[in-house]
């Protein structure tokens, strides 16, 4: 019986060693891929700064998520809105879209907030501009009389005007965890892992990014801004270079000292965009966000290289080169 059982006993101990070979070699394959602070694919996530019964409710999303939701809210505080009108914008997002810039959609409806062309919103190219079908939504919001002091559901239904106006309210606690993030309430509470591609940013383009996002005034030498103001270091002179040029490793925005808020705003803004705009590296006060340690999430600076700071809330931004 020995002898006829031993080879199946043989057979079943290779079949093992060879499926563990191979757990090994996927594992080392993400390790090289993601890098080894980071094992799996691109995520990013919020986190309420306060936990509820015990646990801090949390929020998932991809970069592209991320990106959308970070644009909706620098579009509404650039307008003044209050965090409110920013929850009750990215819950409407979050039912409409997913918070994703979809080009389909009911009838002719595209975009985030599935606006359609047909009823005046915008042409379907300008609609798929997330900054300006956010500048959109926050318009017509504003003209609805006492909005922040409406259940959300009823202040997004105003300006919807869904065929499904209760689905709003499902989505309030997630907007109201990324509104807190990305309006800087709540300070290092999104942070994005991996991301990191290997190819080069341009310091032209998140700086066109940036005043997409938040104005002409946001970096110094804009409309109303201070020209003789740093815009940038580490390789190129004050005010930057042409639009389309290769700009720059190190982006900076200026932020008042007293306003931690505004530099954390920032600050997530860019991890949120990090995966798209190649941005490498984000640090405000003694905090950084770096895509080689994206699982730390935001780090004490301590005397890292690239992350010495002058002080104040002042926001820097590596290019990835």
């Amino acid at each position: 019986m020995s002898e006829t059982a031993s080879p199946p006993r043989r057979g079943r101990f290779l079949r093992a060693v060879a499926a563990f070979t191979v757990l090994l070699a996927v594992a080392g394959y993400l390790a090289v891929r993601f890098g080894a602070d980071d094992i799996g694919p691109p995520r990013c996530t919020a986190r309420a700064a306060e936990p509820s019964d015990g646990e801090f409710r949390t929020y998932e999303m991809s970069p592209e998520q991320a990106a959308n939701a970070a644009t909706i809210s620098a579009v509404g505080t650039t307008r003044g809105m209050p965090e409110r009108a920013v929850t009750i914008a990215l819950a409407t997002a979050l039912q409409e879209s997913a918070l994703r810039n979809i080009d389909y959609g009911d009838r002719d409806s595209v975009g985030l907030f599935q606006q359609r062309p047909s009823k005046g919103w915008g042409t379907v190219e300008q609609i798929l501009d997330p900054a300006y079908s956010a500048g959109q939504f926050y318009t017509k919001l504003a003209e609805v009389p006492g909005y922040y002091r409406l259940p959300l559901t009823d202040a997004a239904q105003r300006v919807q005007r869904s065929a499904f106006p209760l689905a709003y309210a499902k989505h309030e606690p997630d907007a109201t965890v990324l509104s807190a993030a990305l309006t800087g309430k709540a300070a290092a509470t999104l942070t994005c892992t991996g991301g990191g591609d290997g190819e080069p940013g341009d310091a032209a383009t998140v700086r066109a990014a940036l005043t997409r996002d938040f104005g002409s005034k946001v970096l110094p030498g804009g409309a109303g801004g201070d020209p003789g103001a740093k815009v940038a270091e580490a390789g190129g002179q004050a005010g930057g270079e042409p639009a389309g040029t290769t700009g720059p490793s190190e982006v900076t925005v200026p932020v008042k000292s007293s306003d931690m808020a505004r530099g954390w705003e920032f600050a997530h803004w860019a991890v949120a965009h990090s995966a798209e705009l190649r941005i490498a590296e984000v640090s405000v006060g003694d905090r950084v966000w770096s895509v080689a340690k994206s699982g730390q999430g935001w780090r004490k600076t301590g005397g890292e290289s690239g992350a010495e700071r002058s002080g104040g809330n002042d926001v820097r931004l590596r290019i990835a080169q």
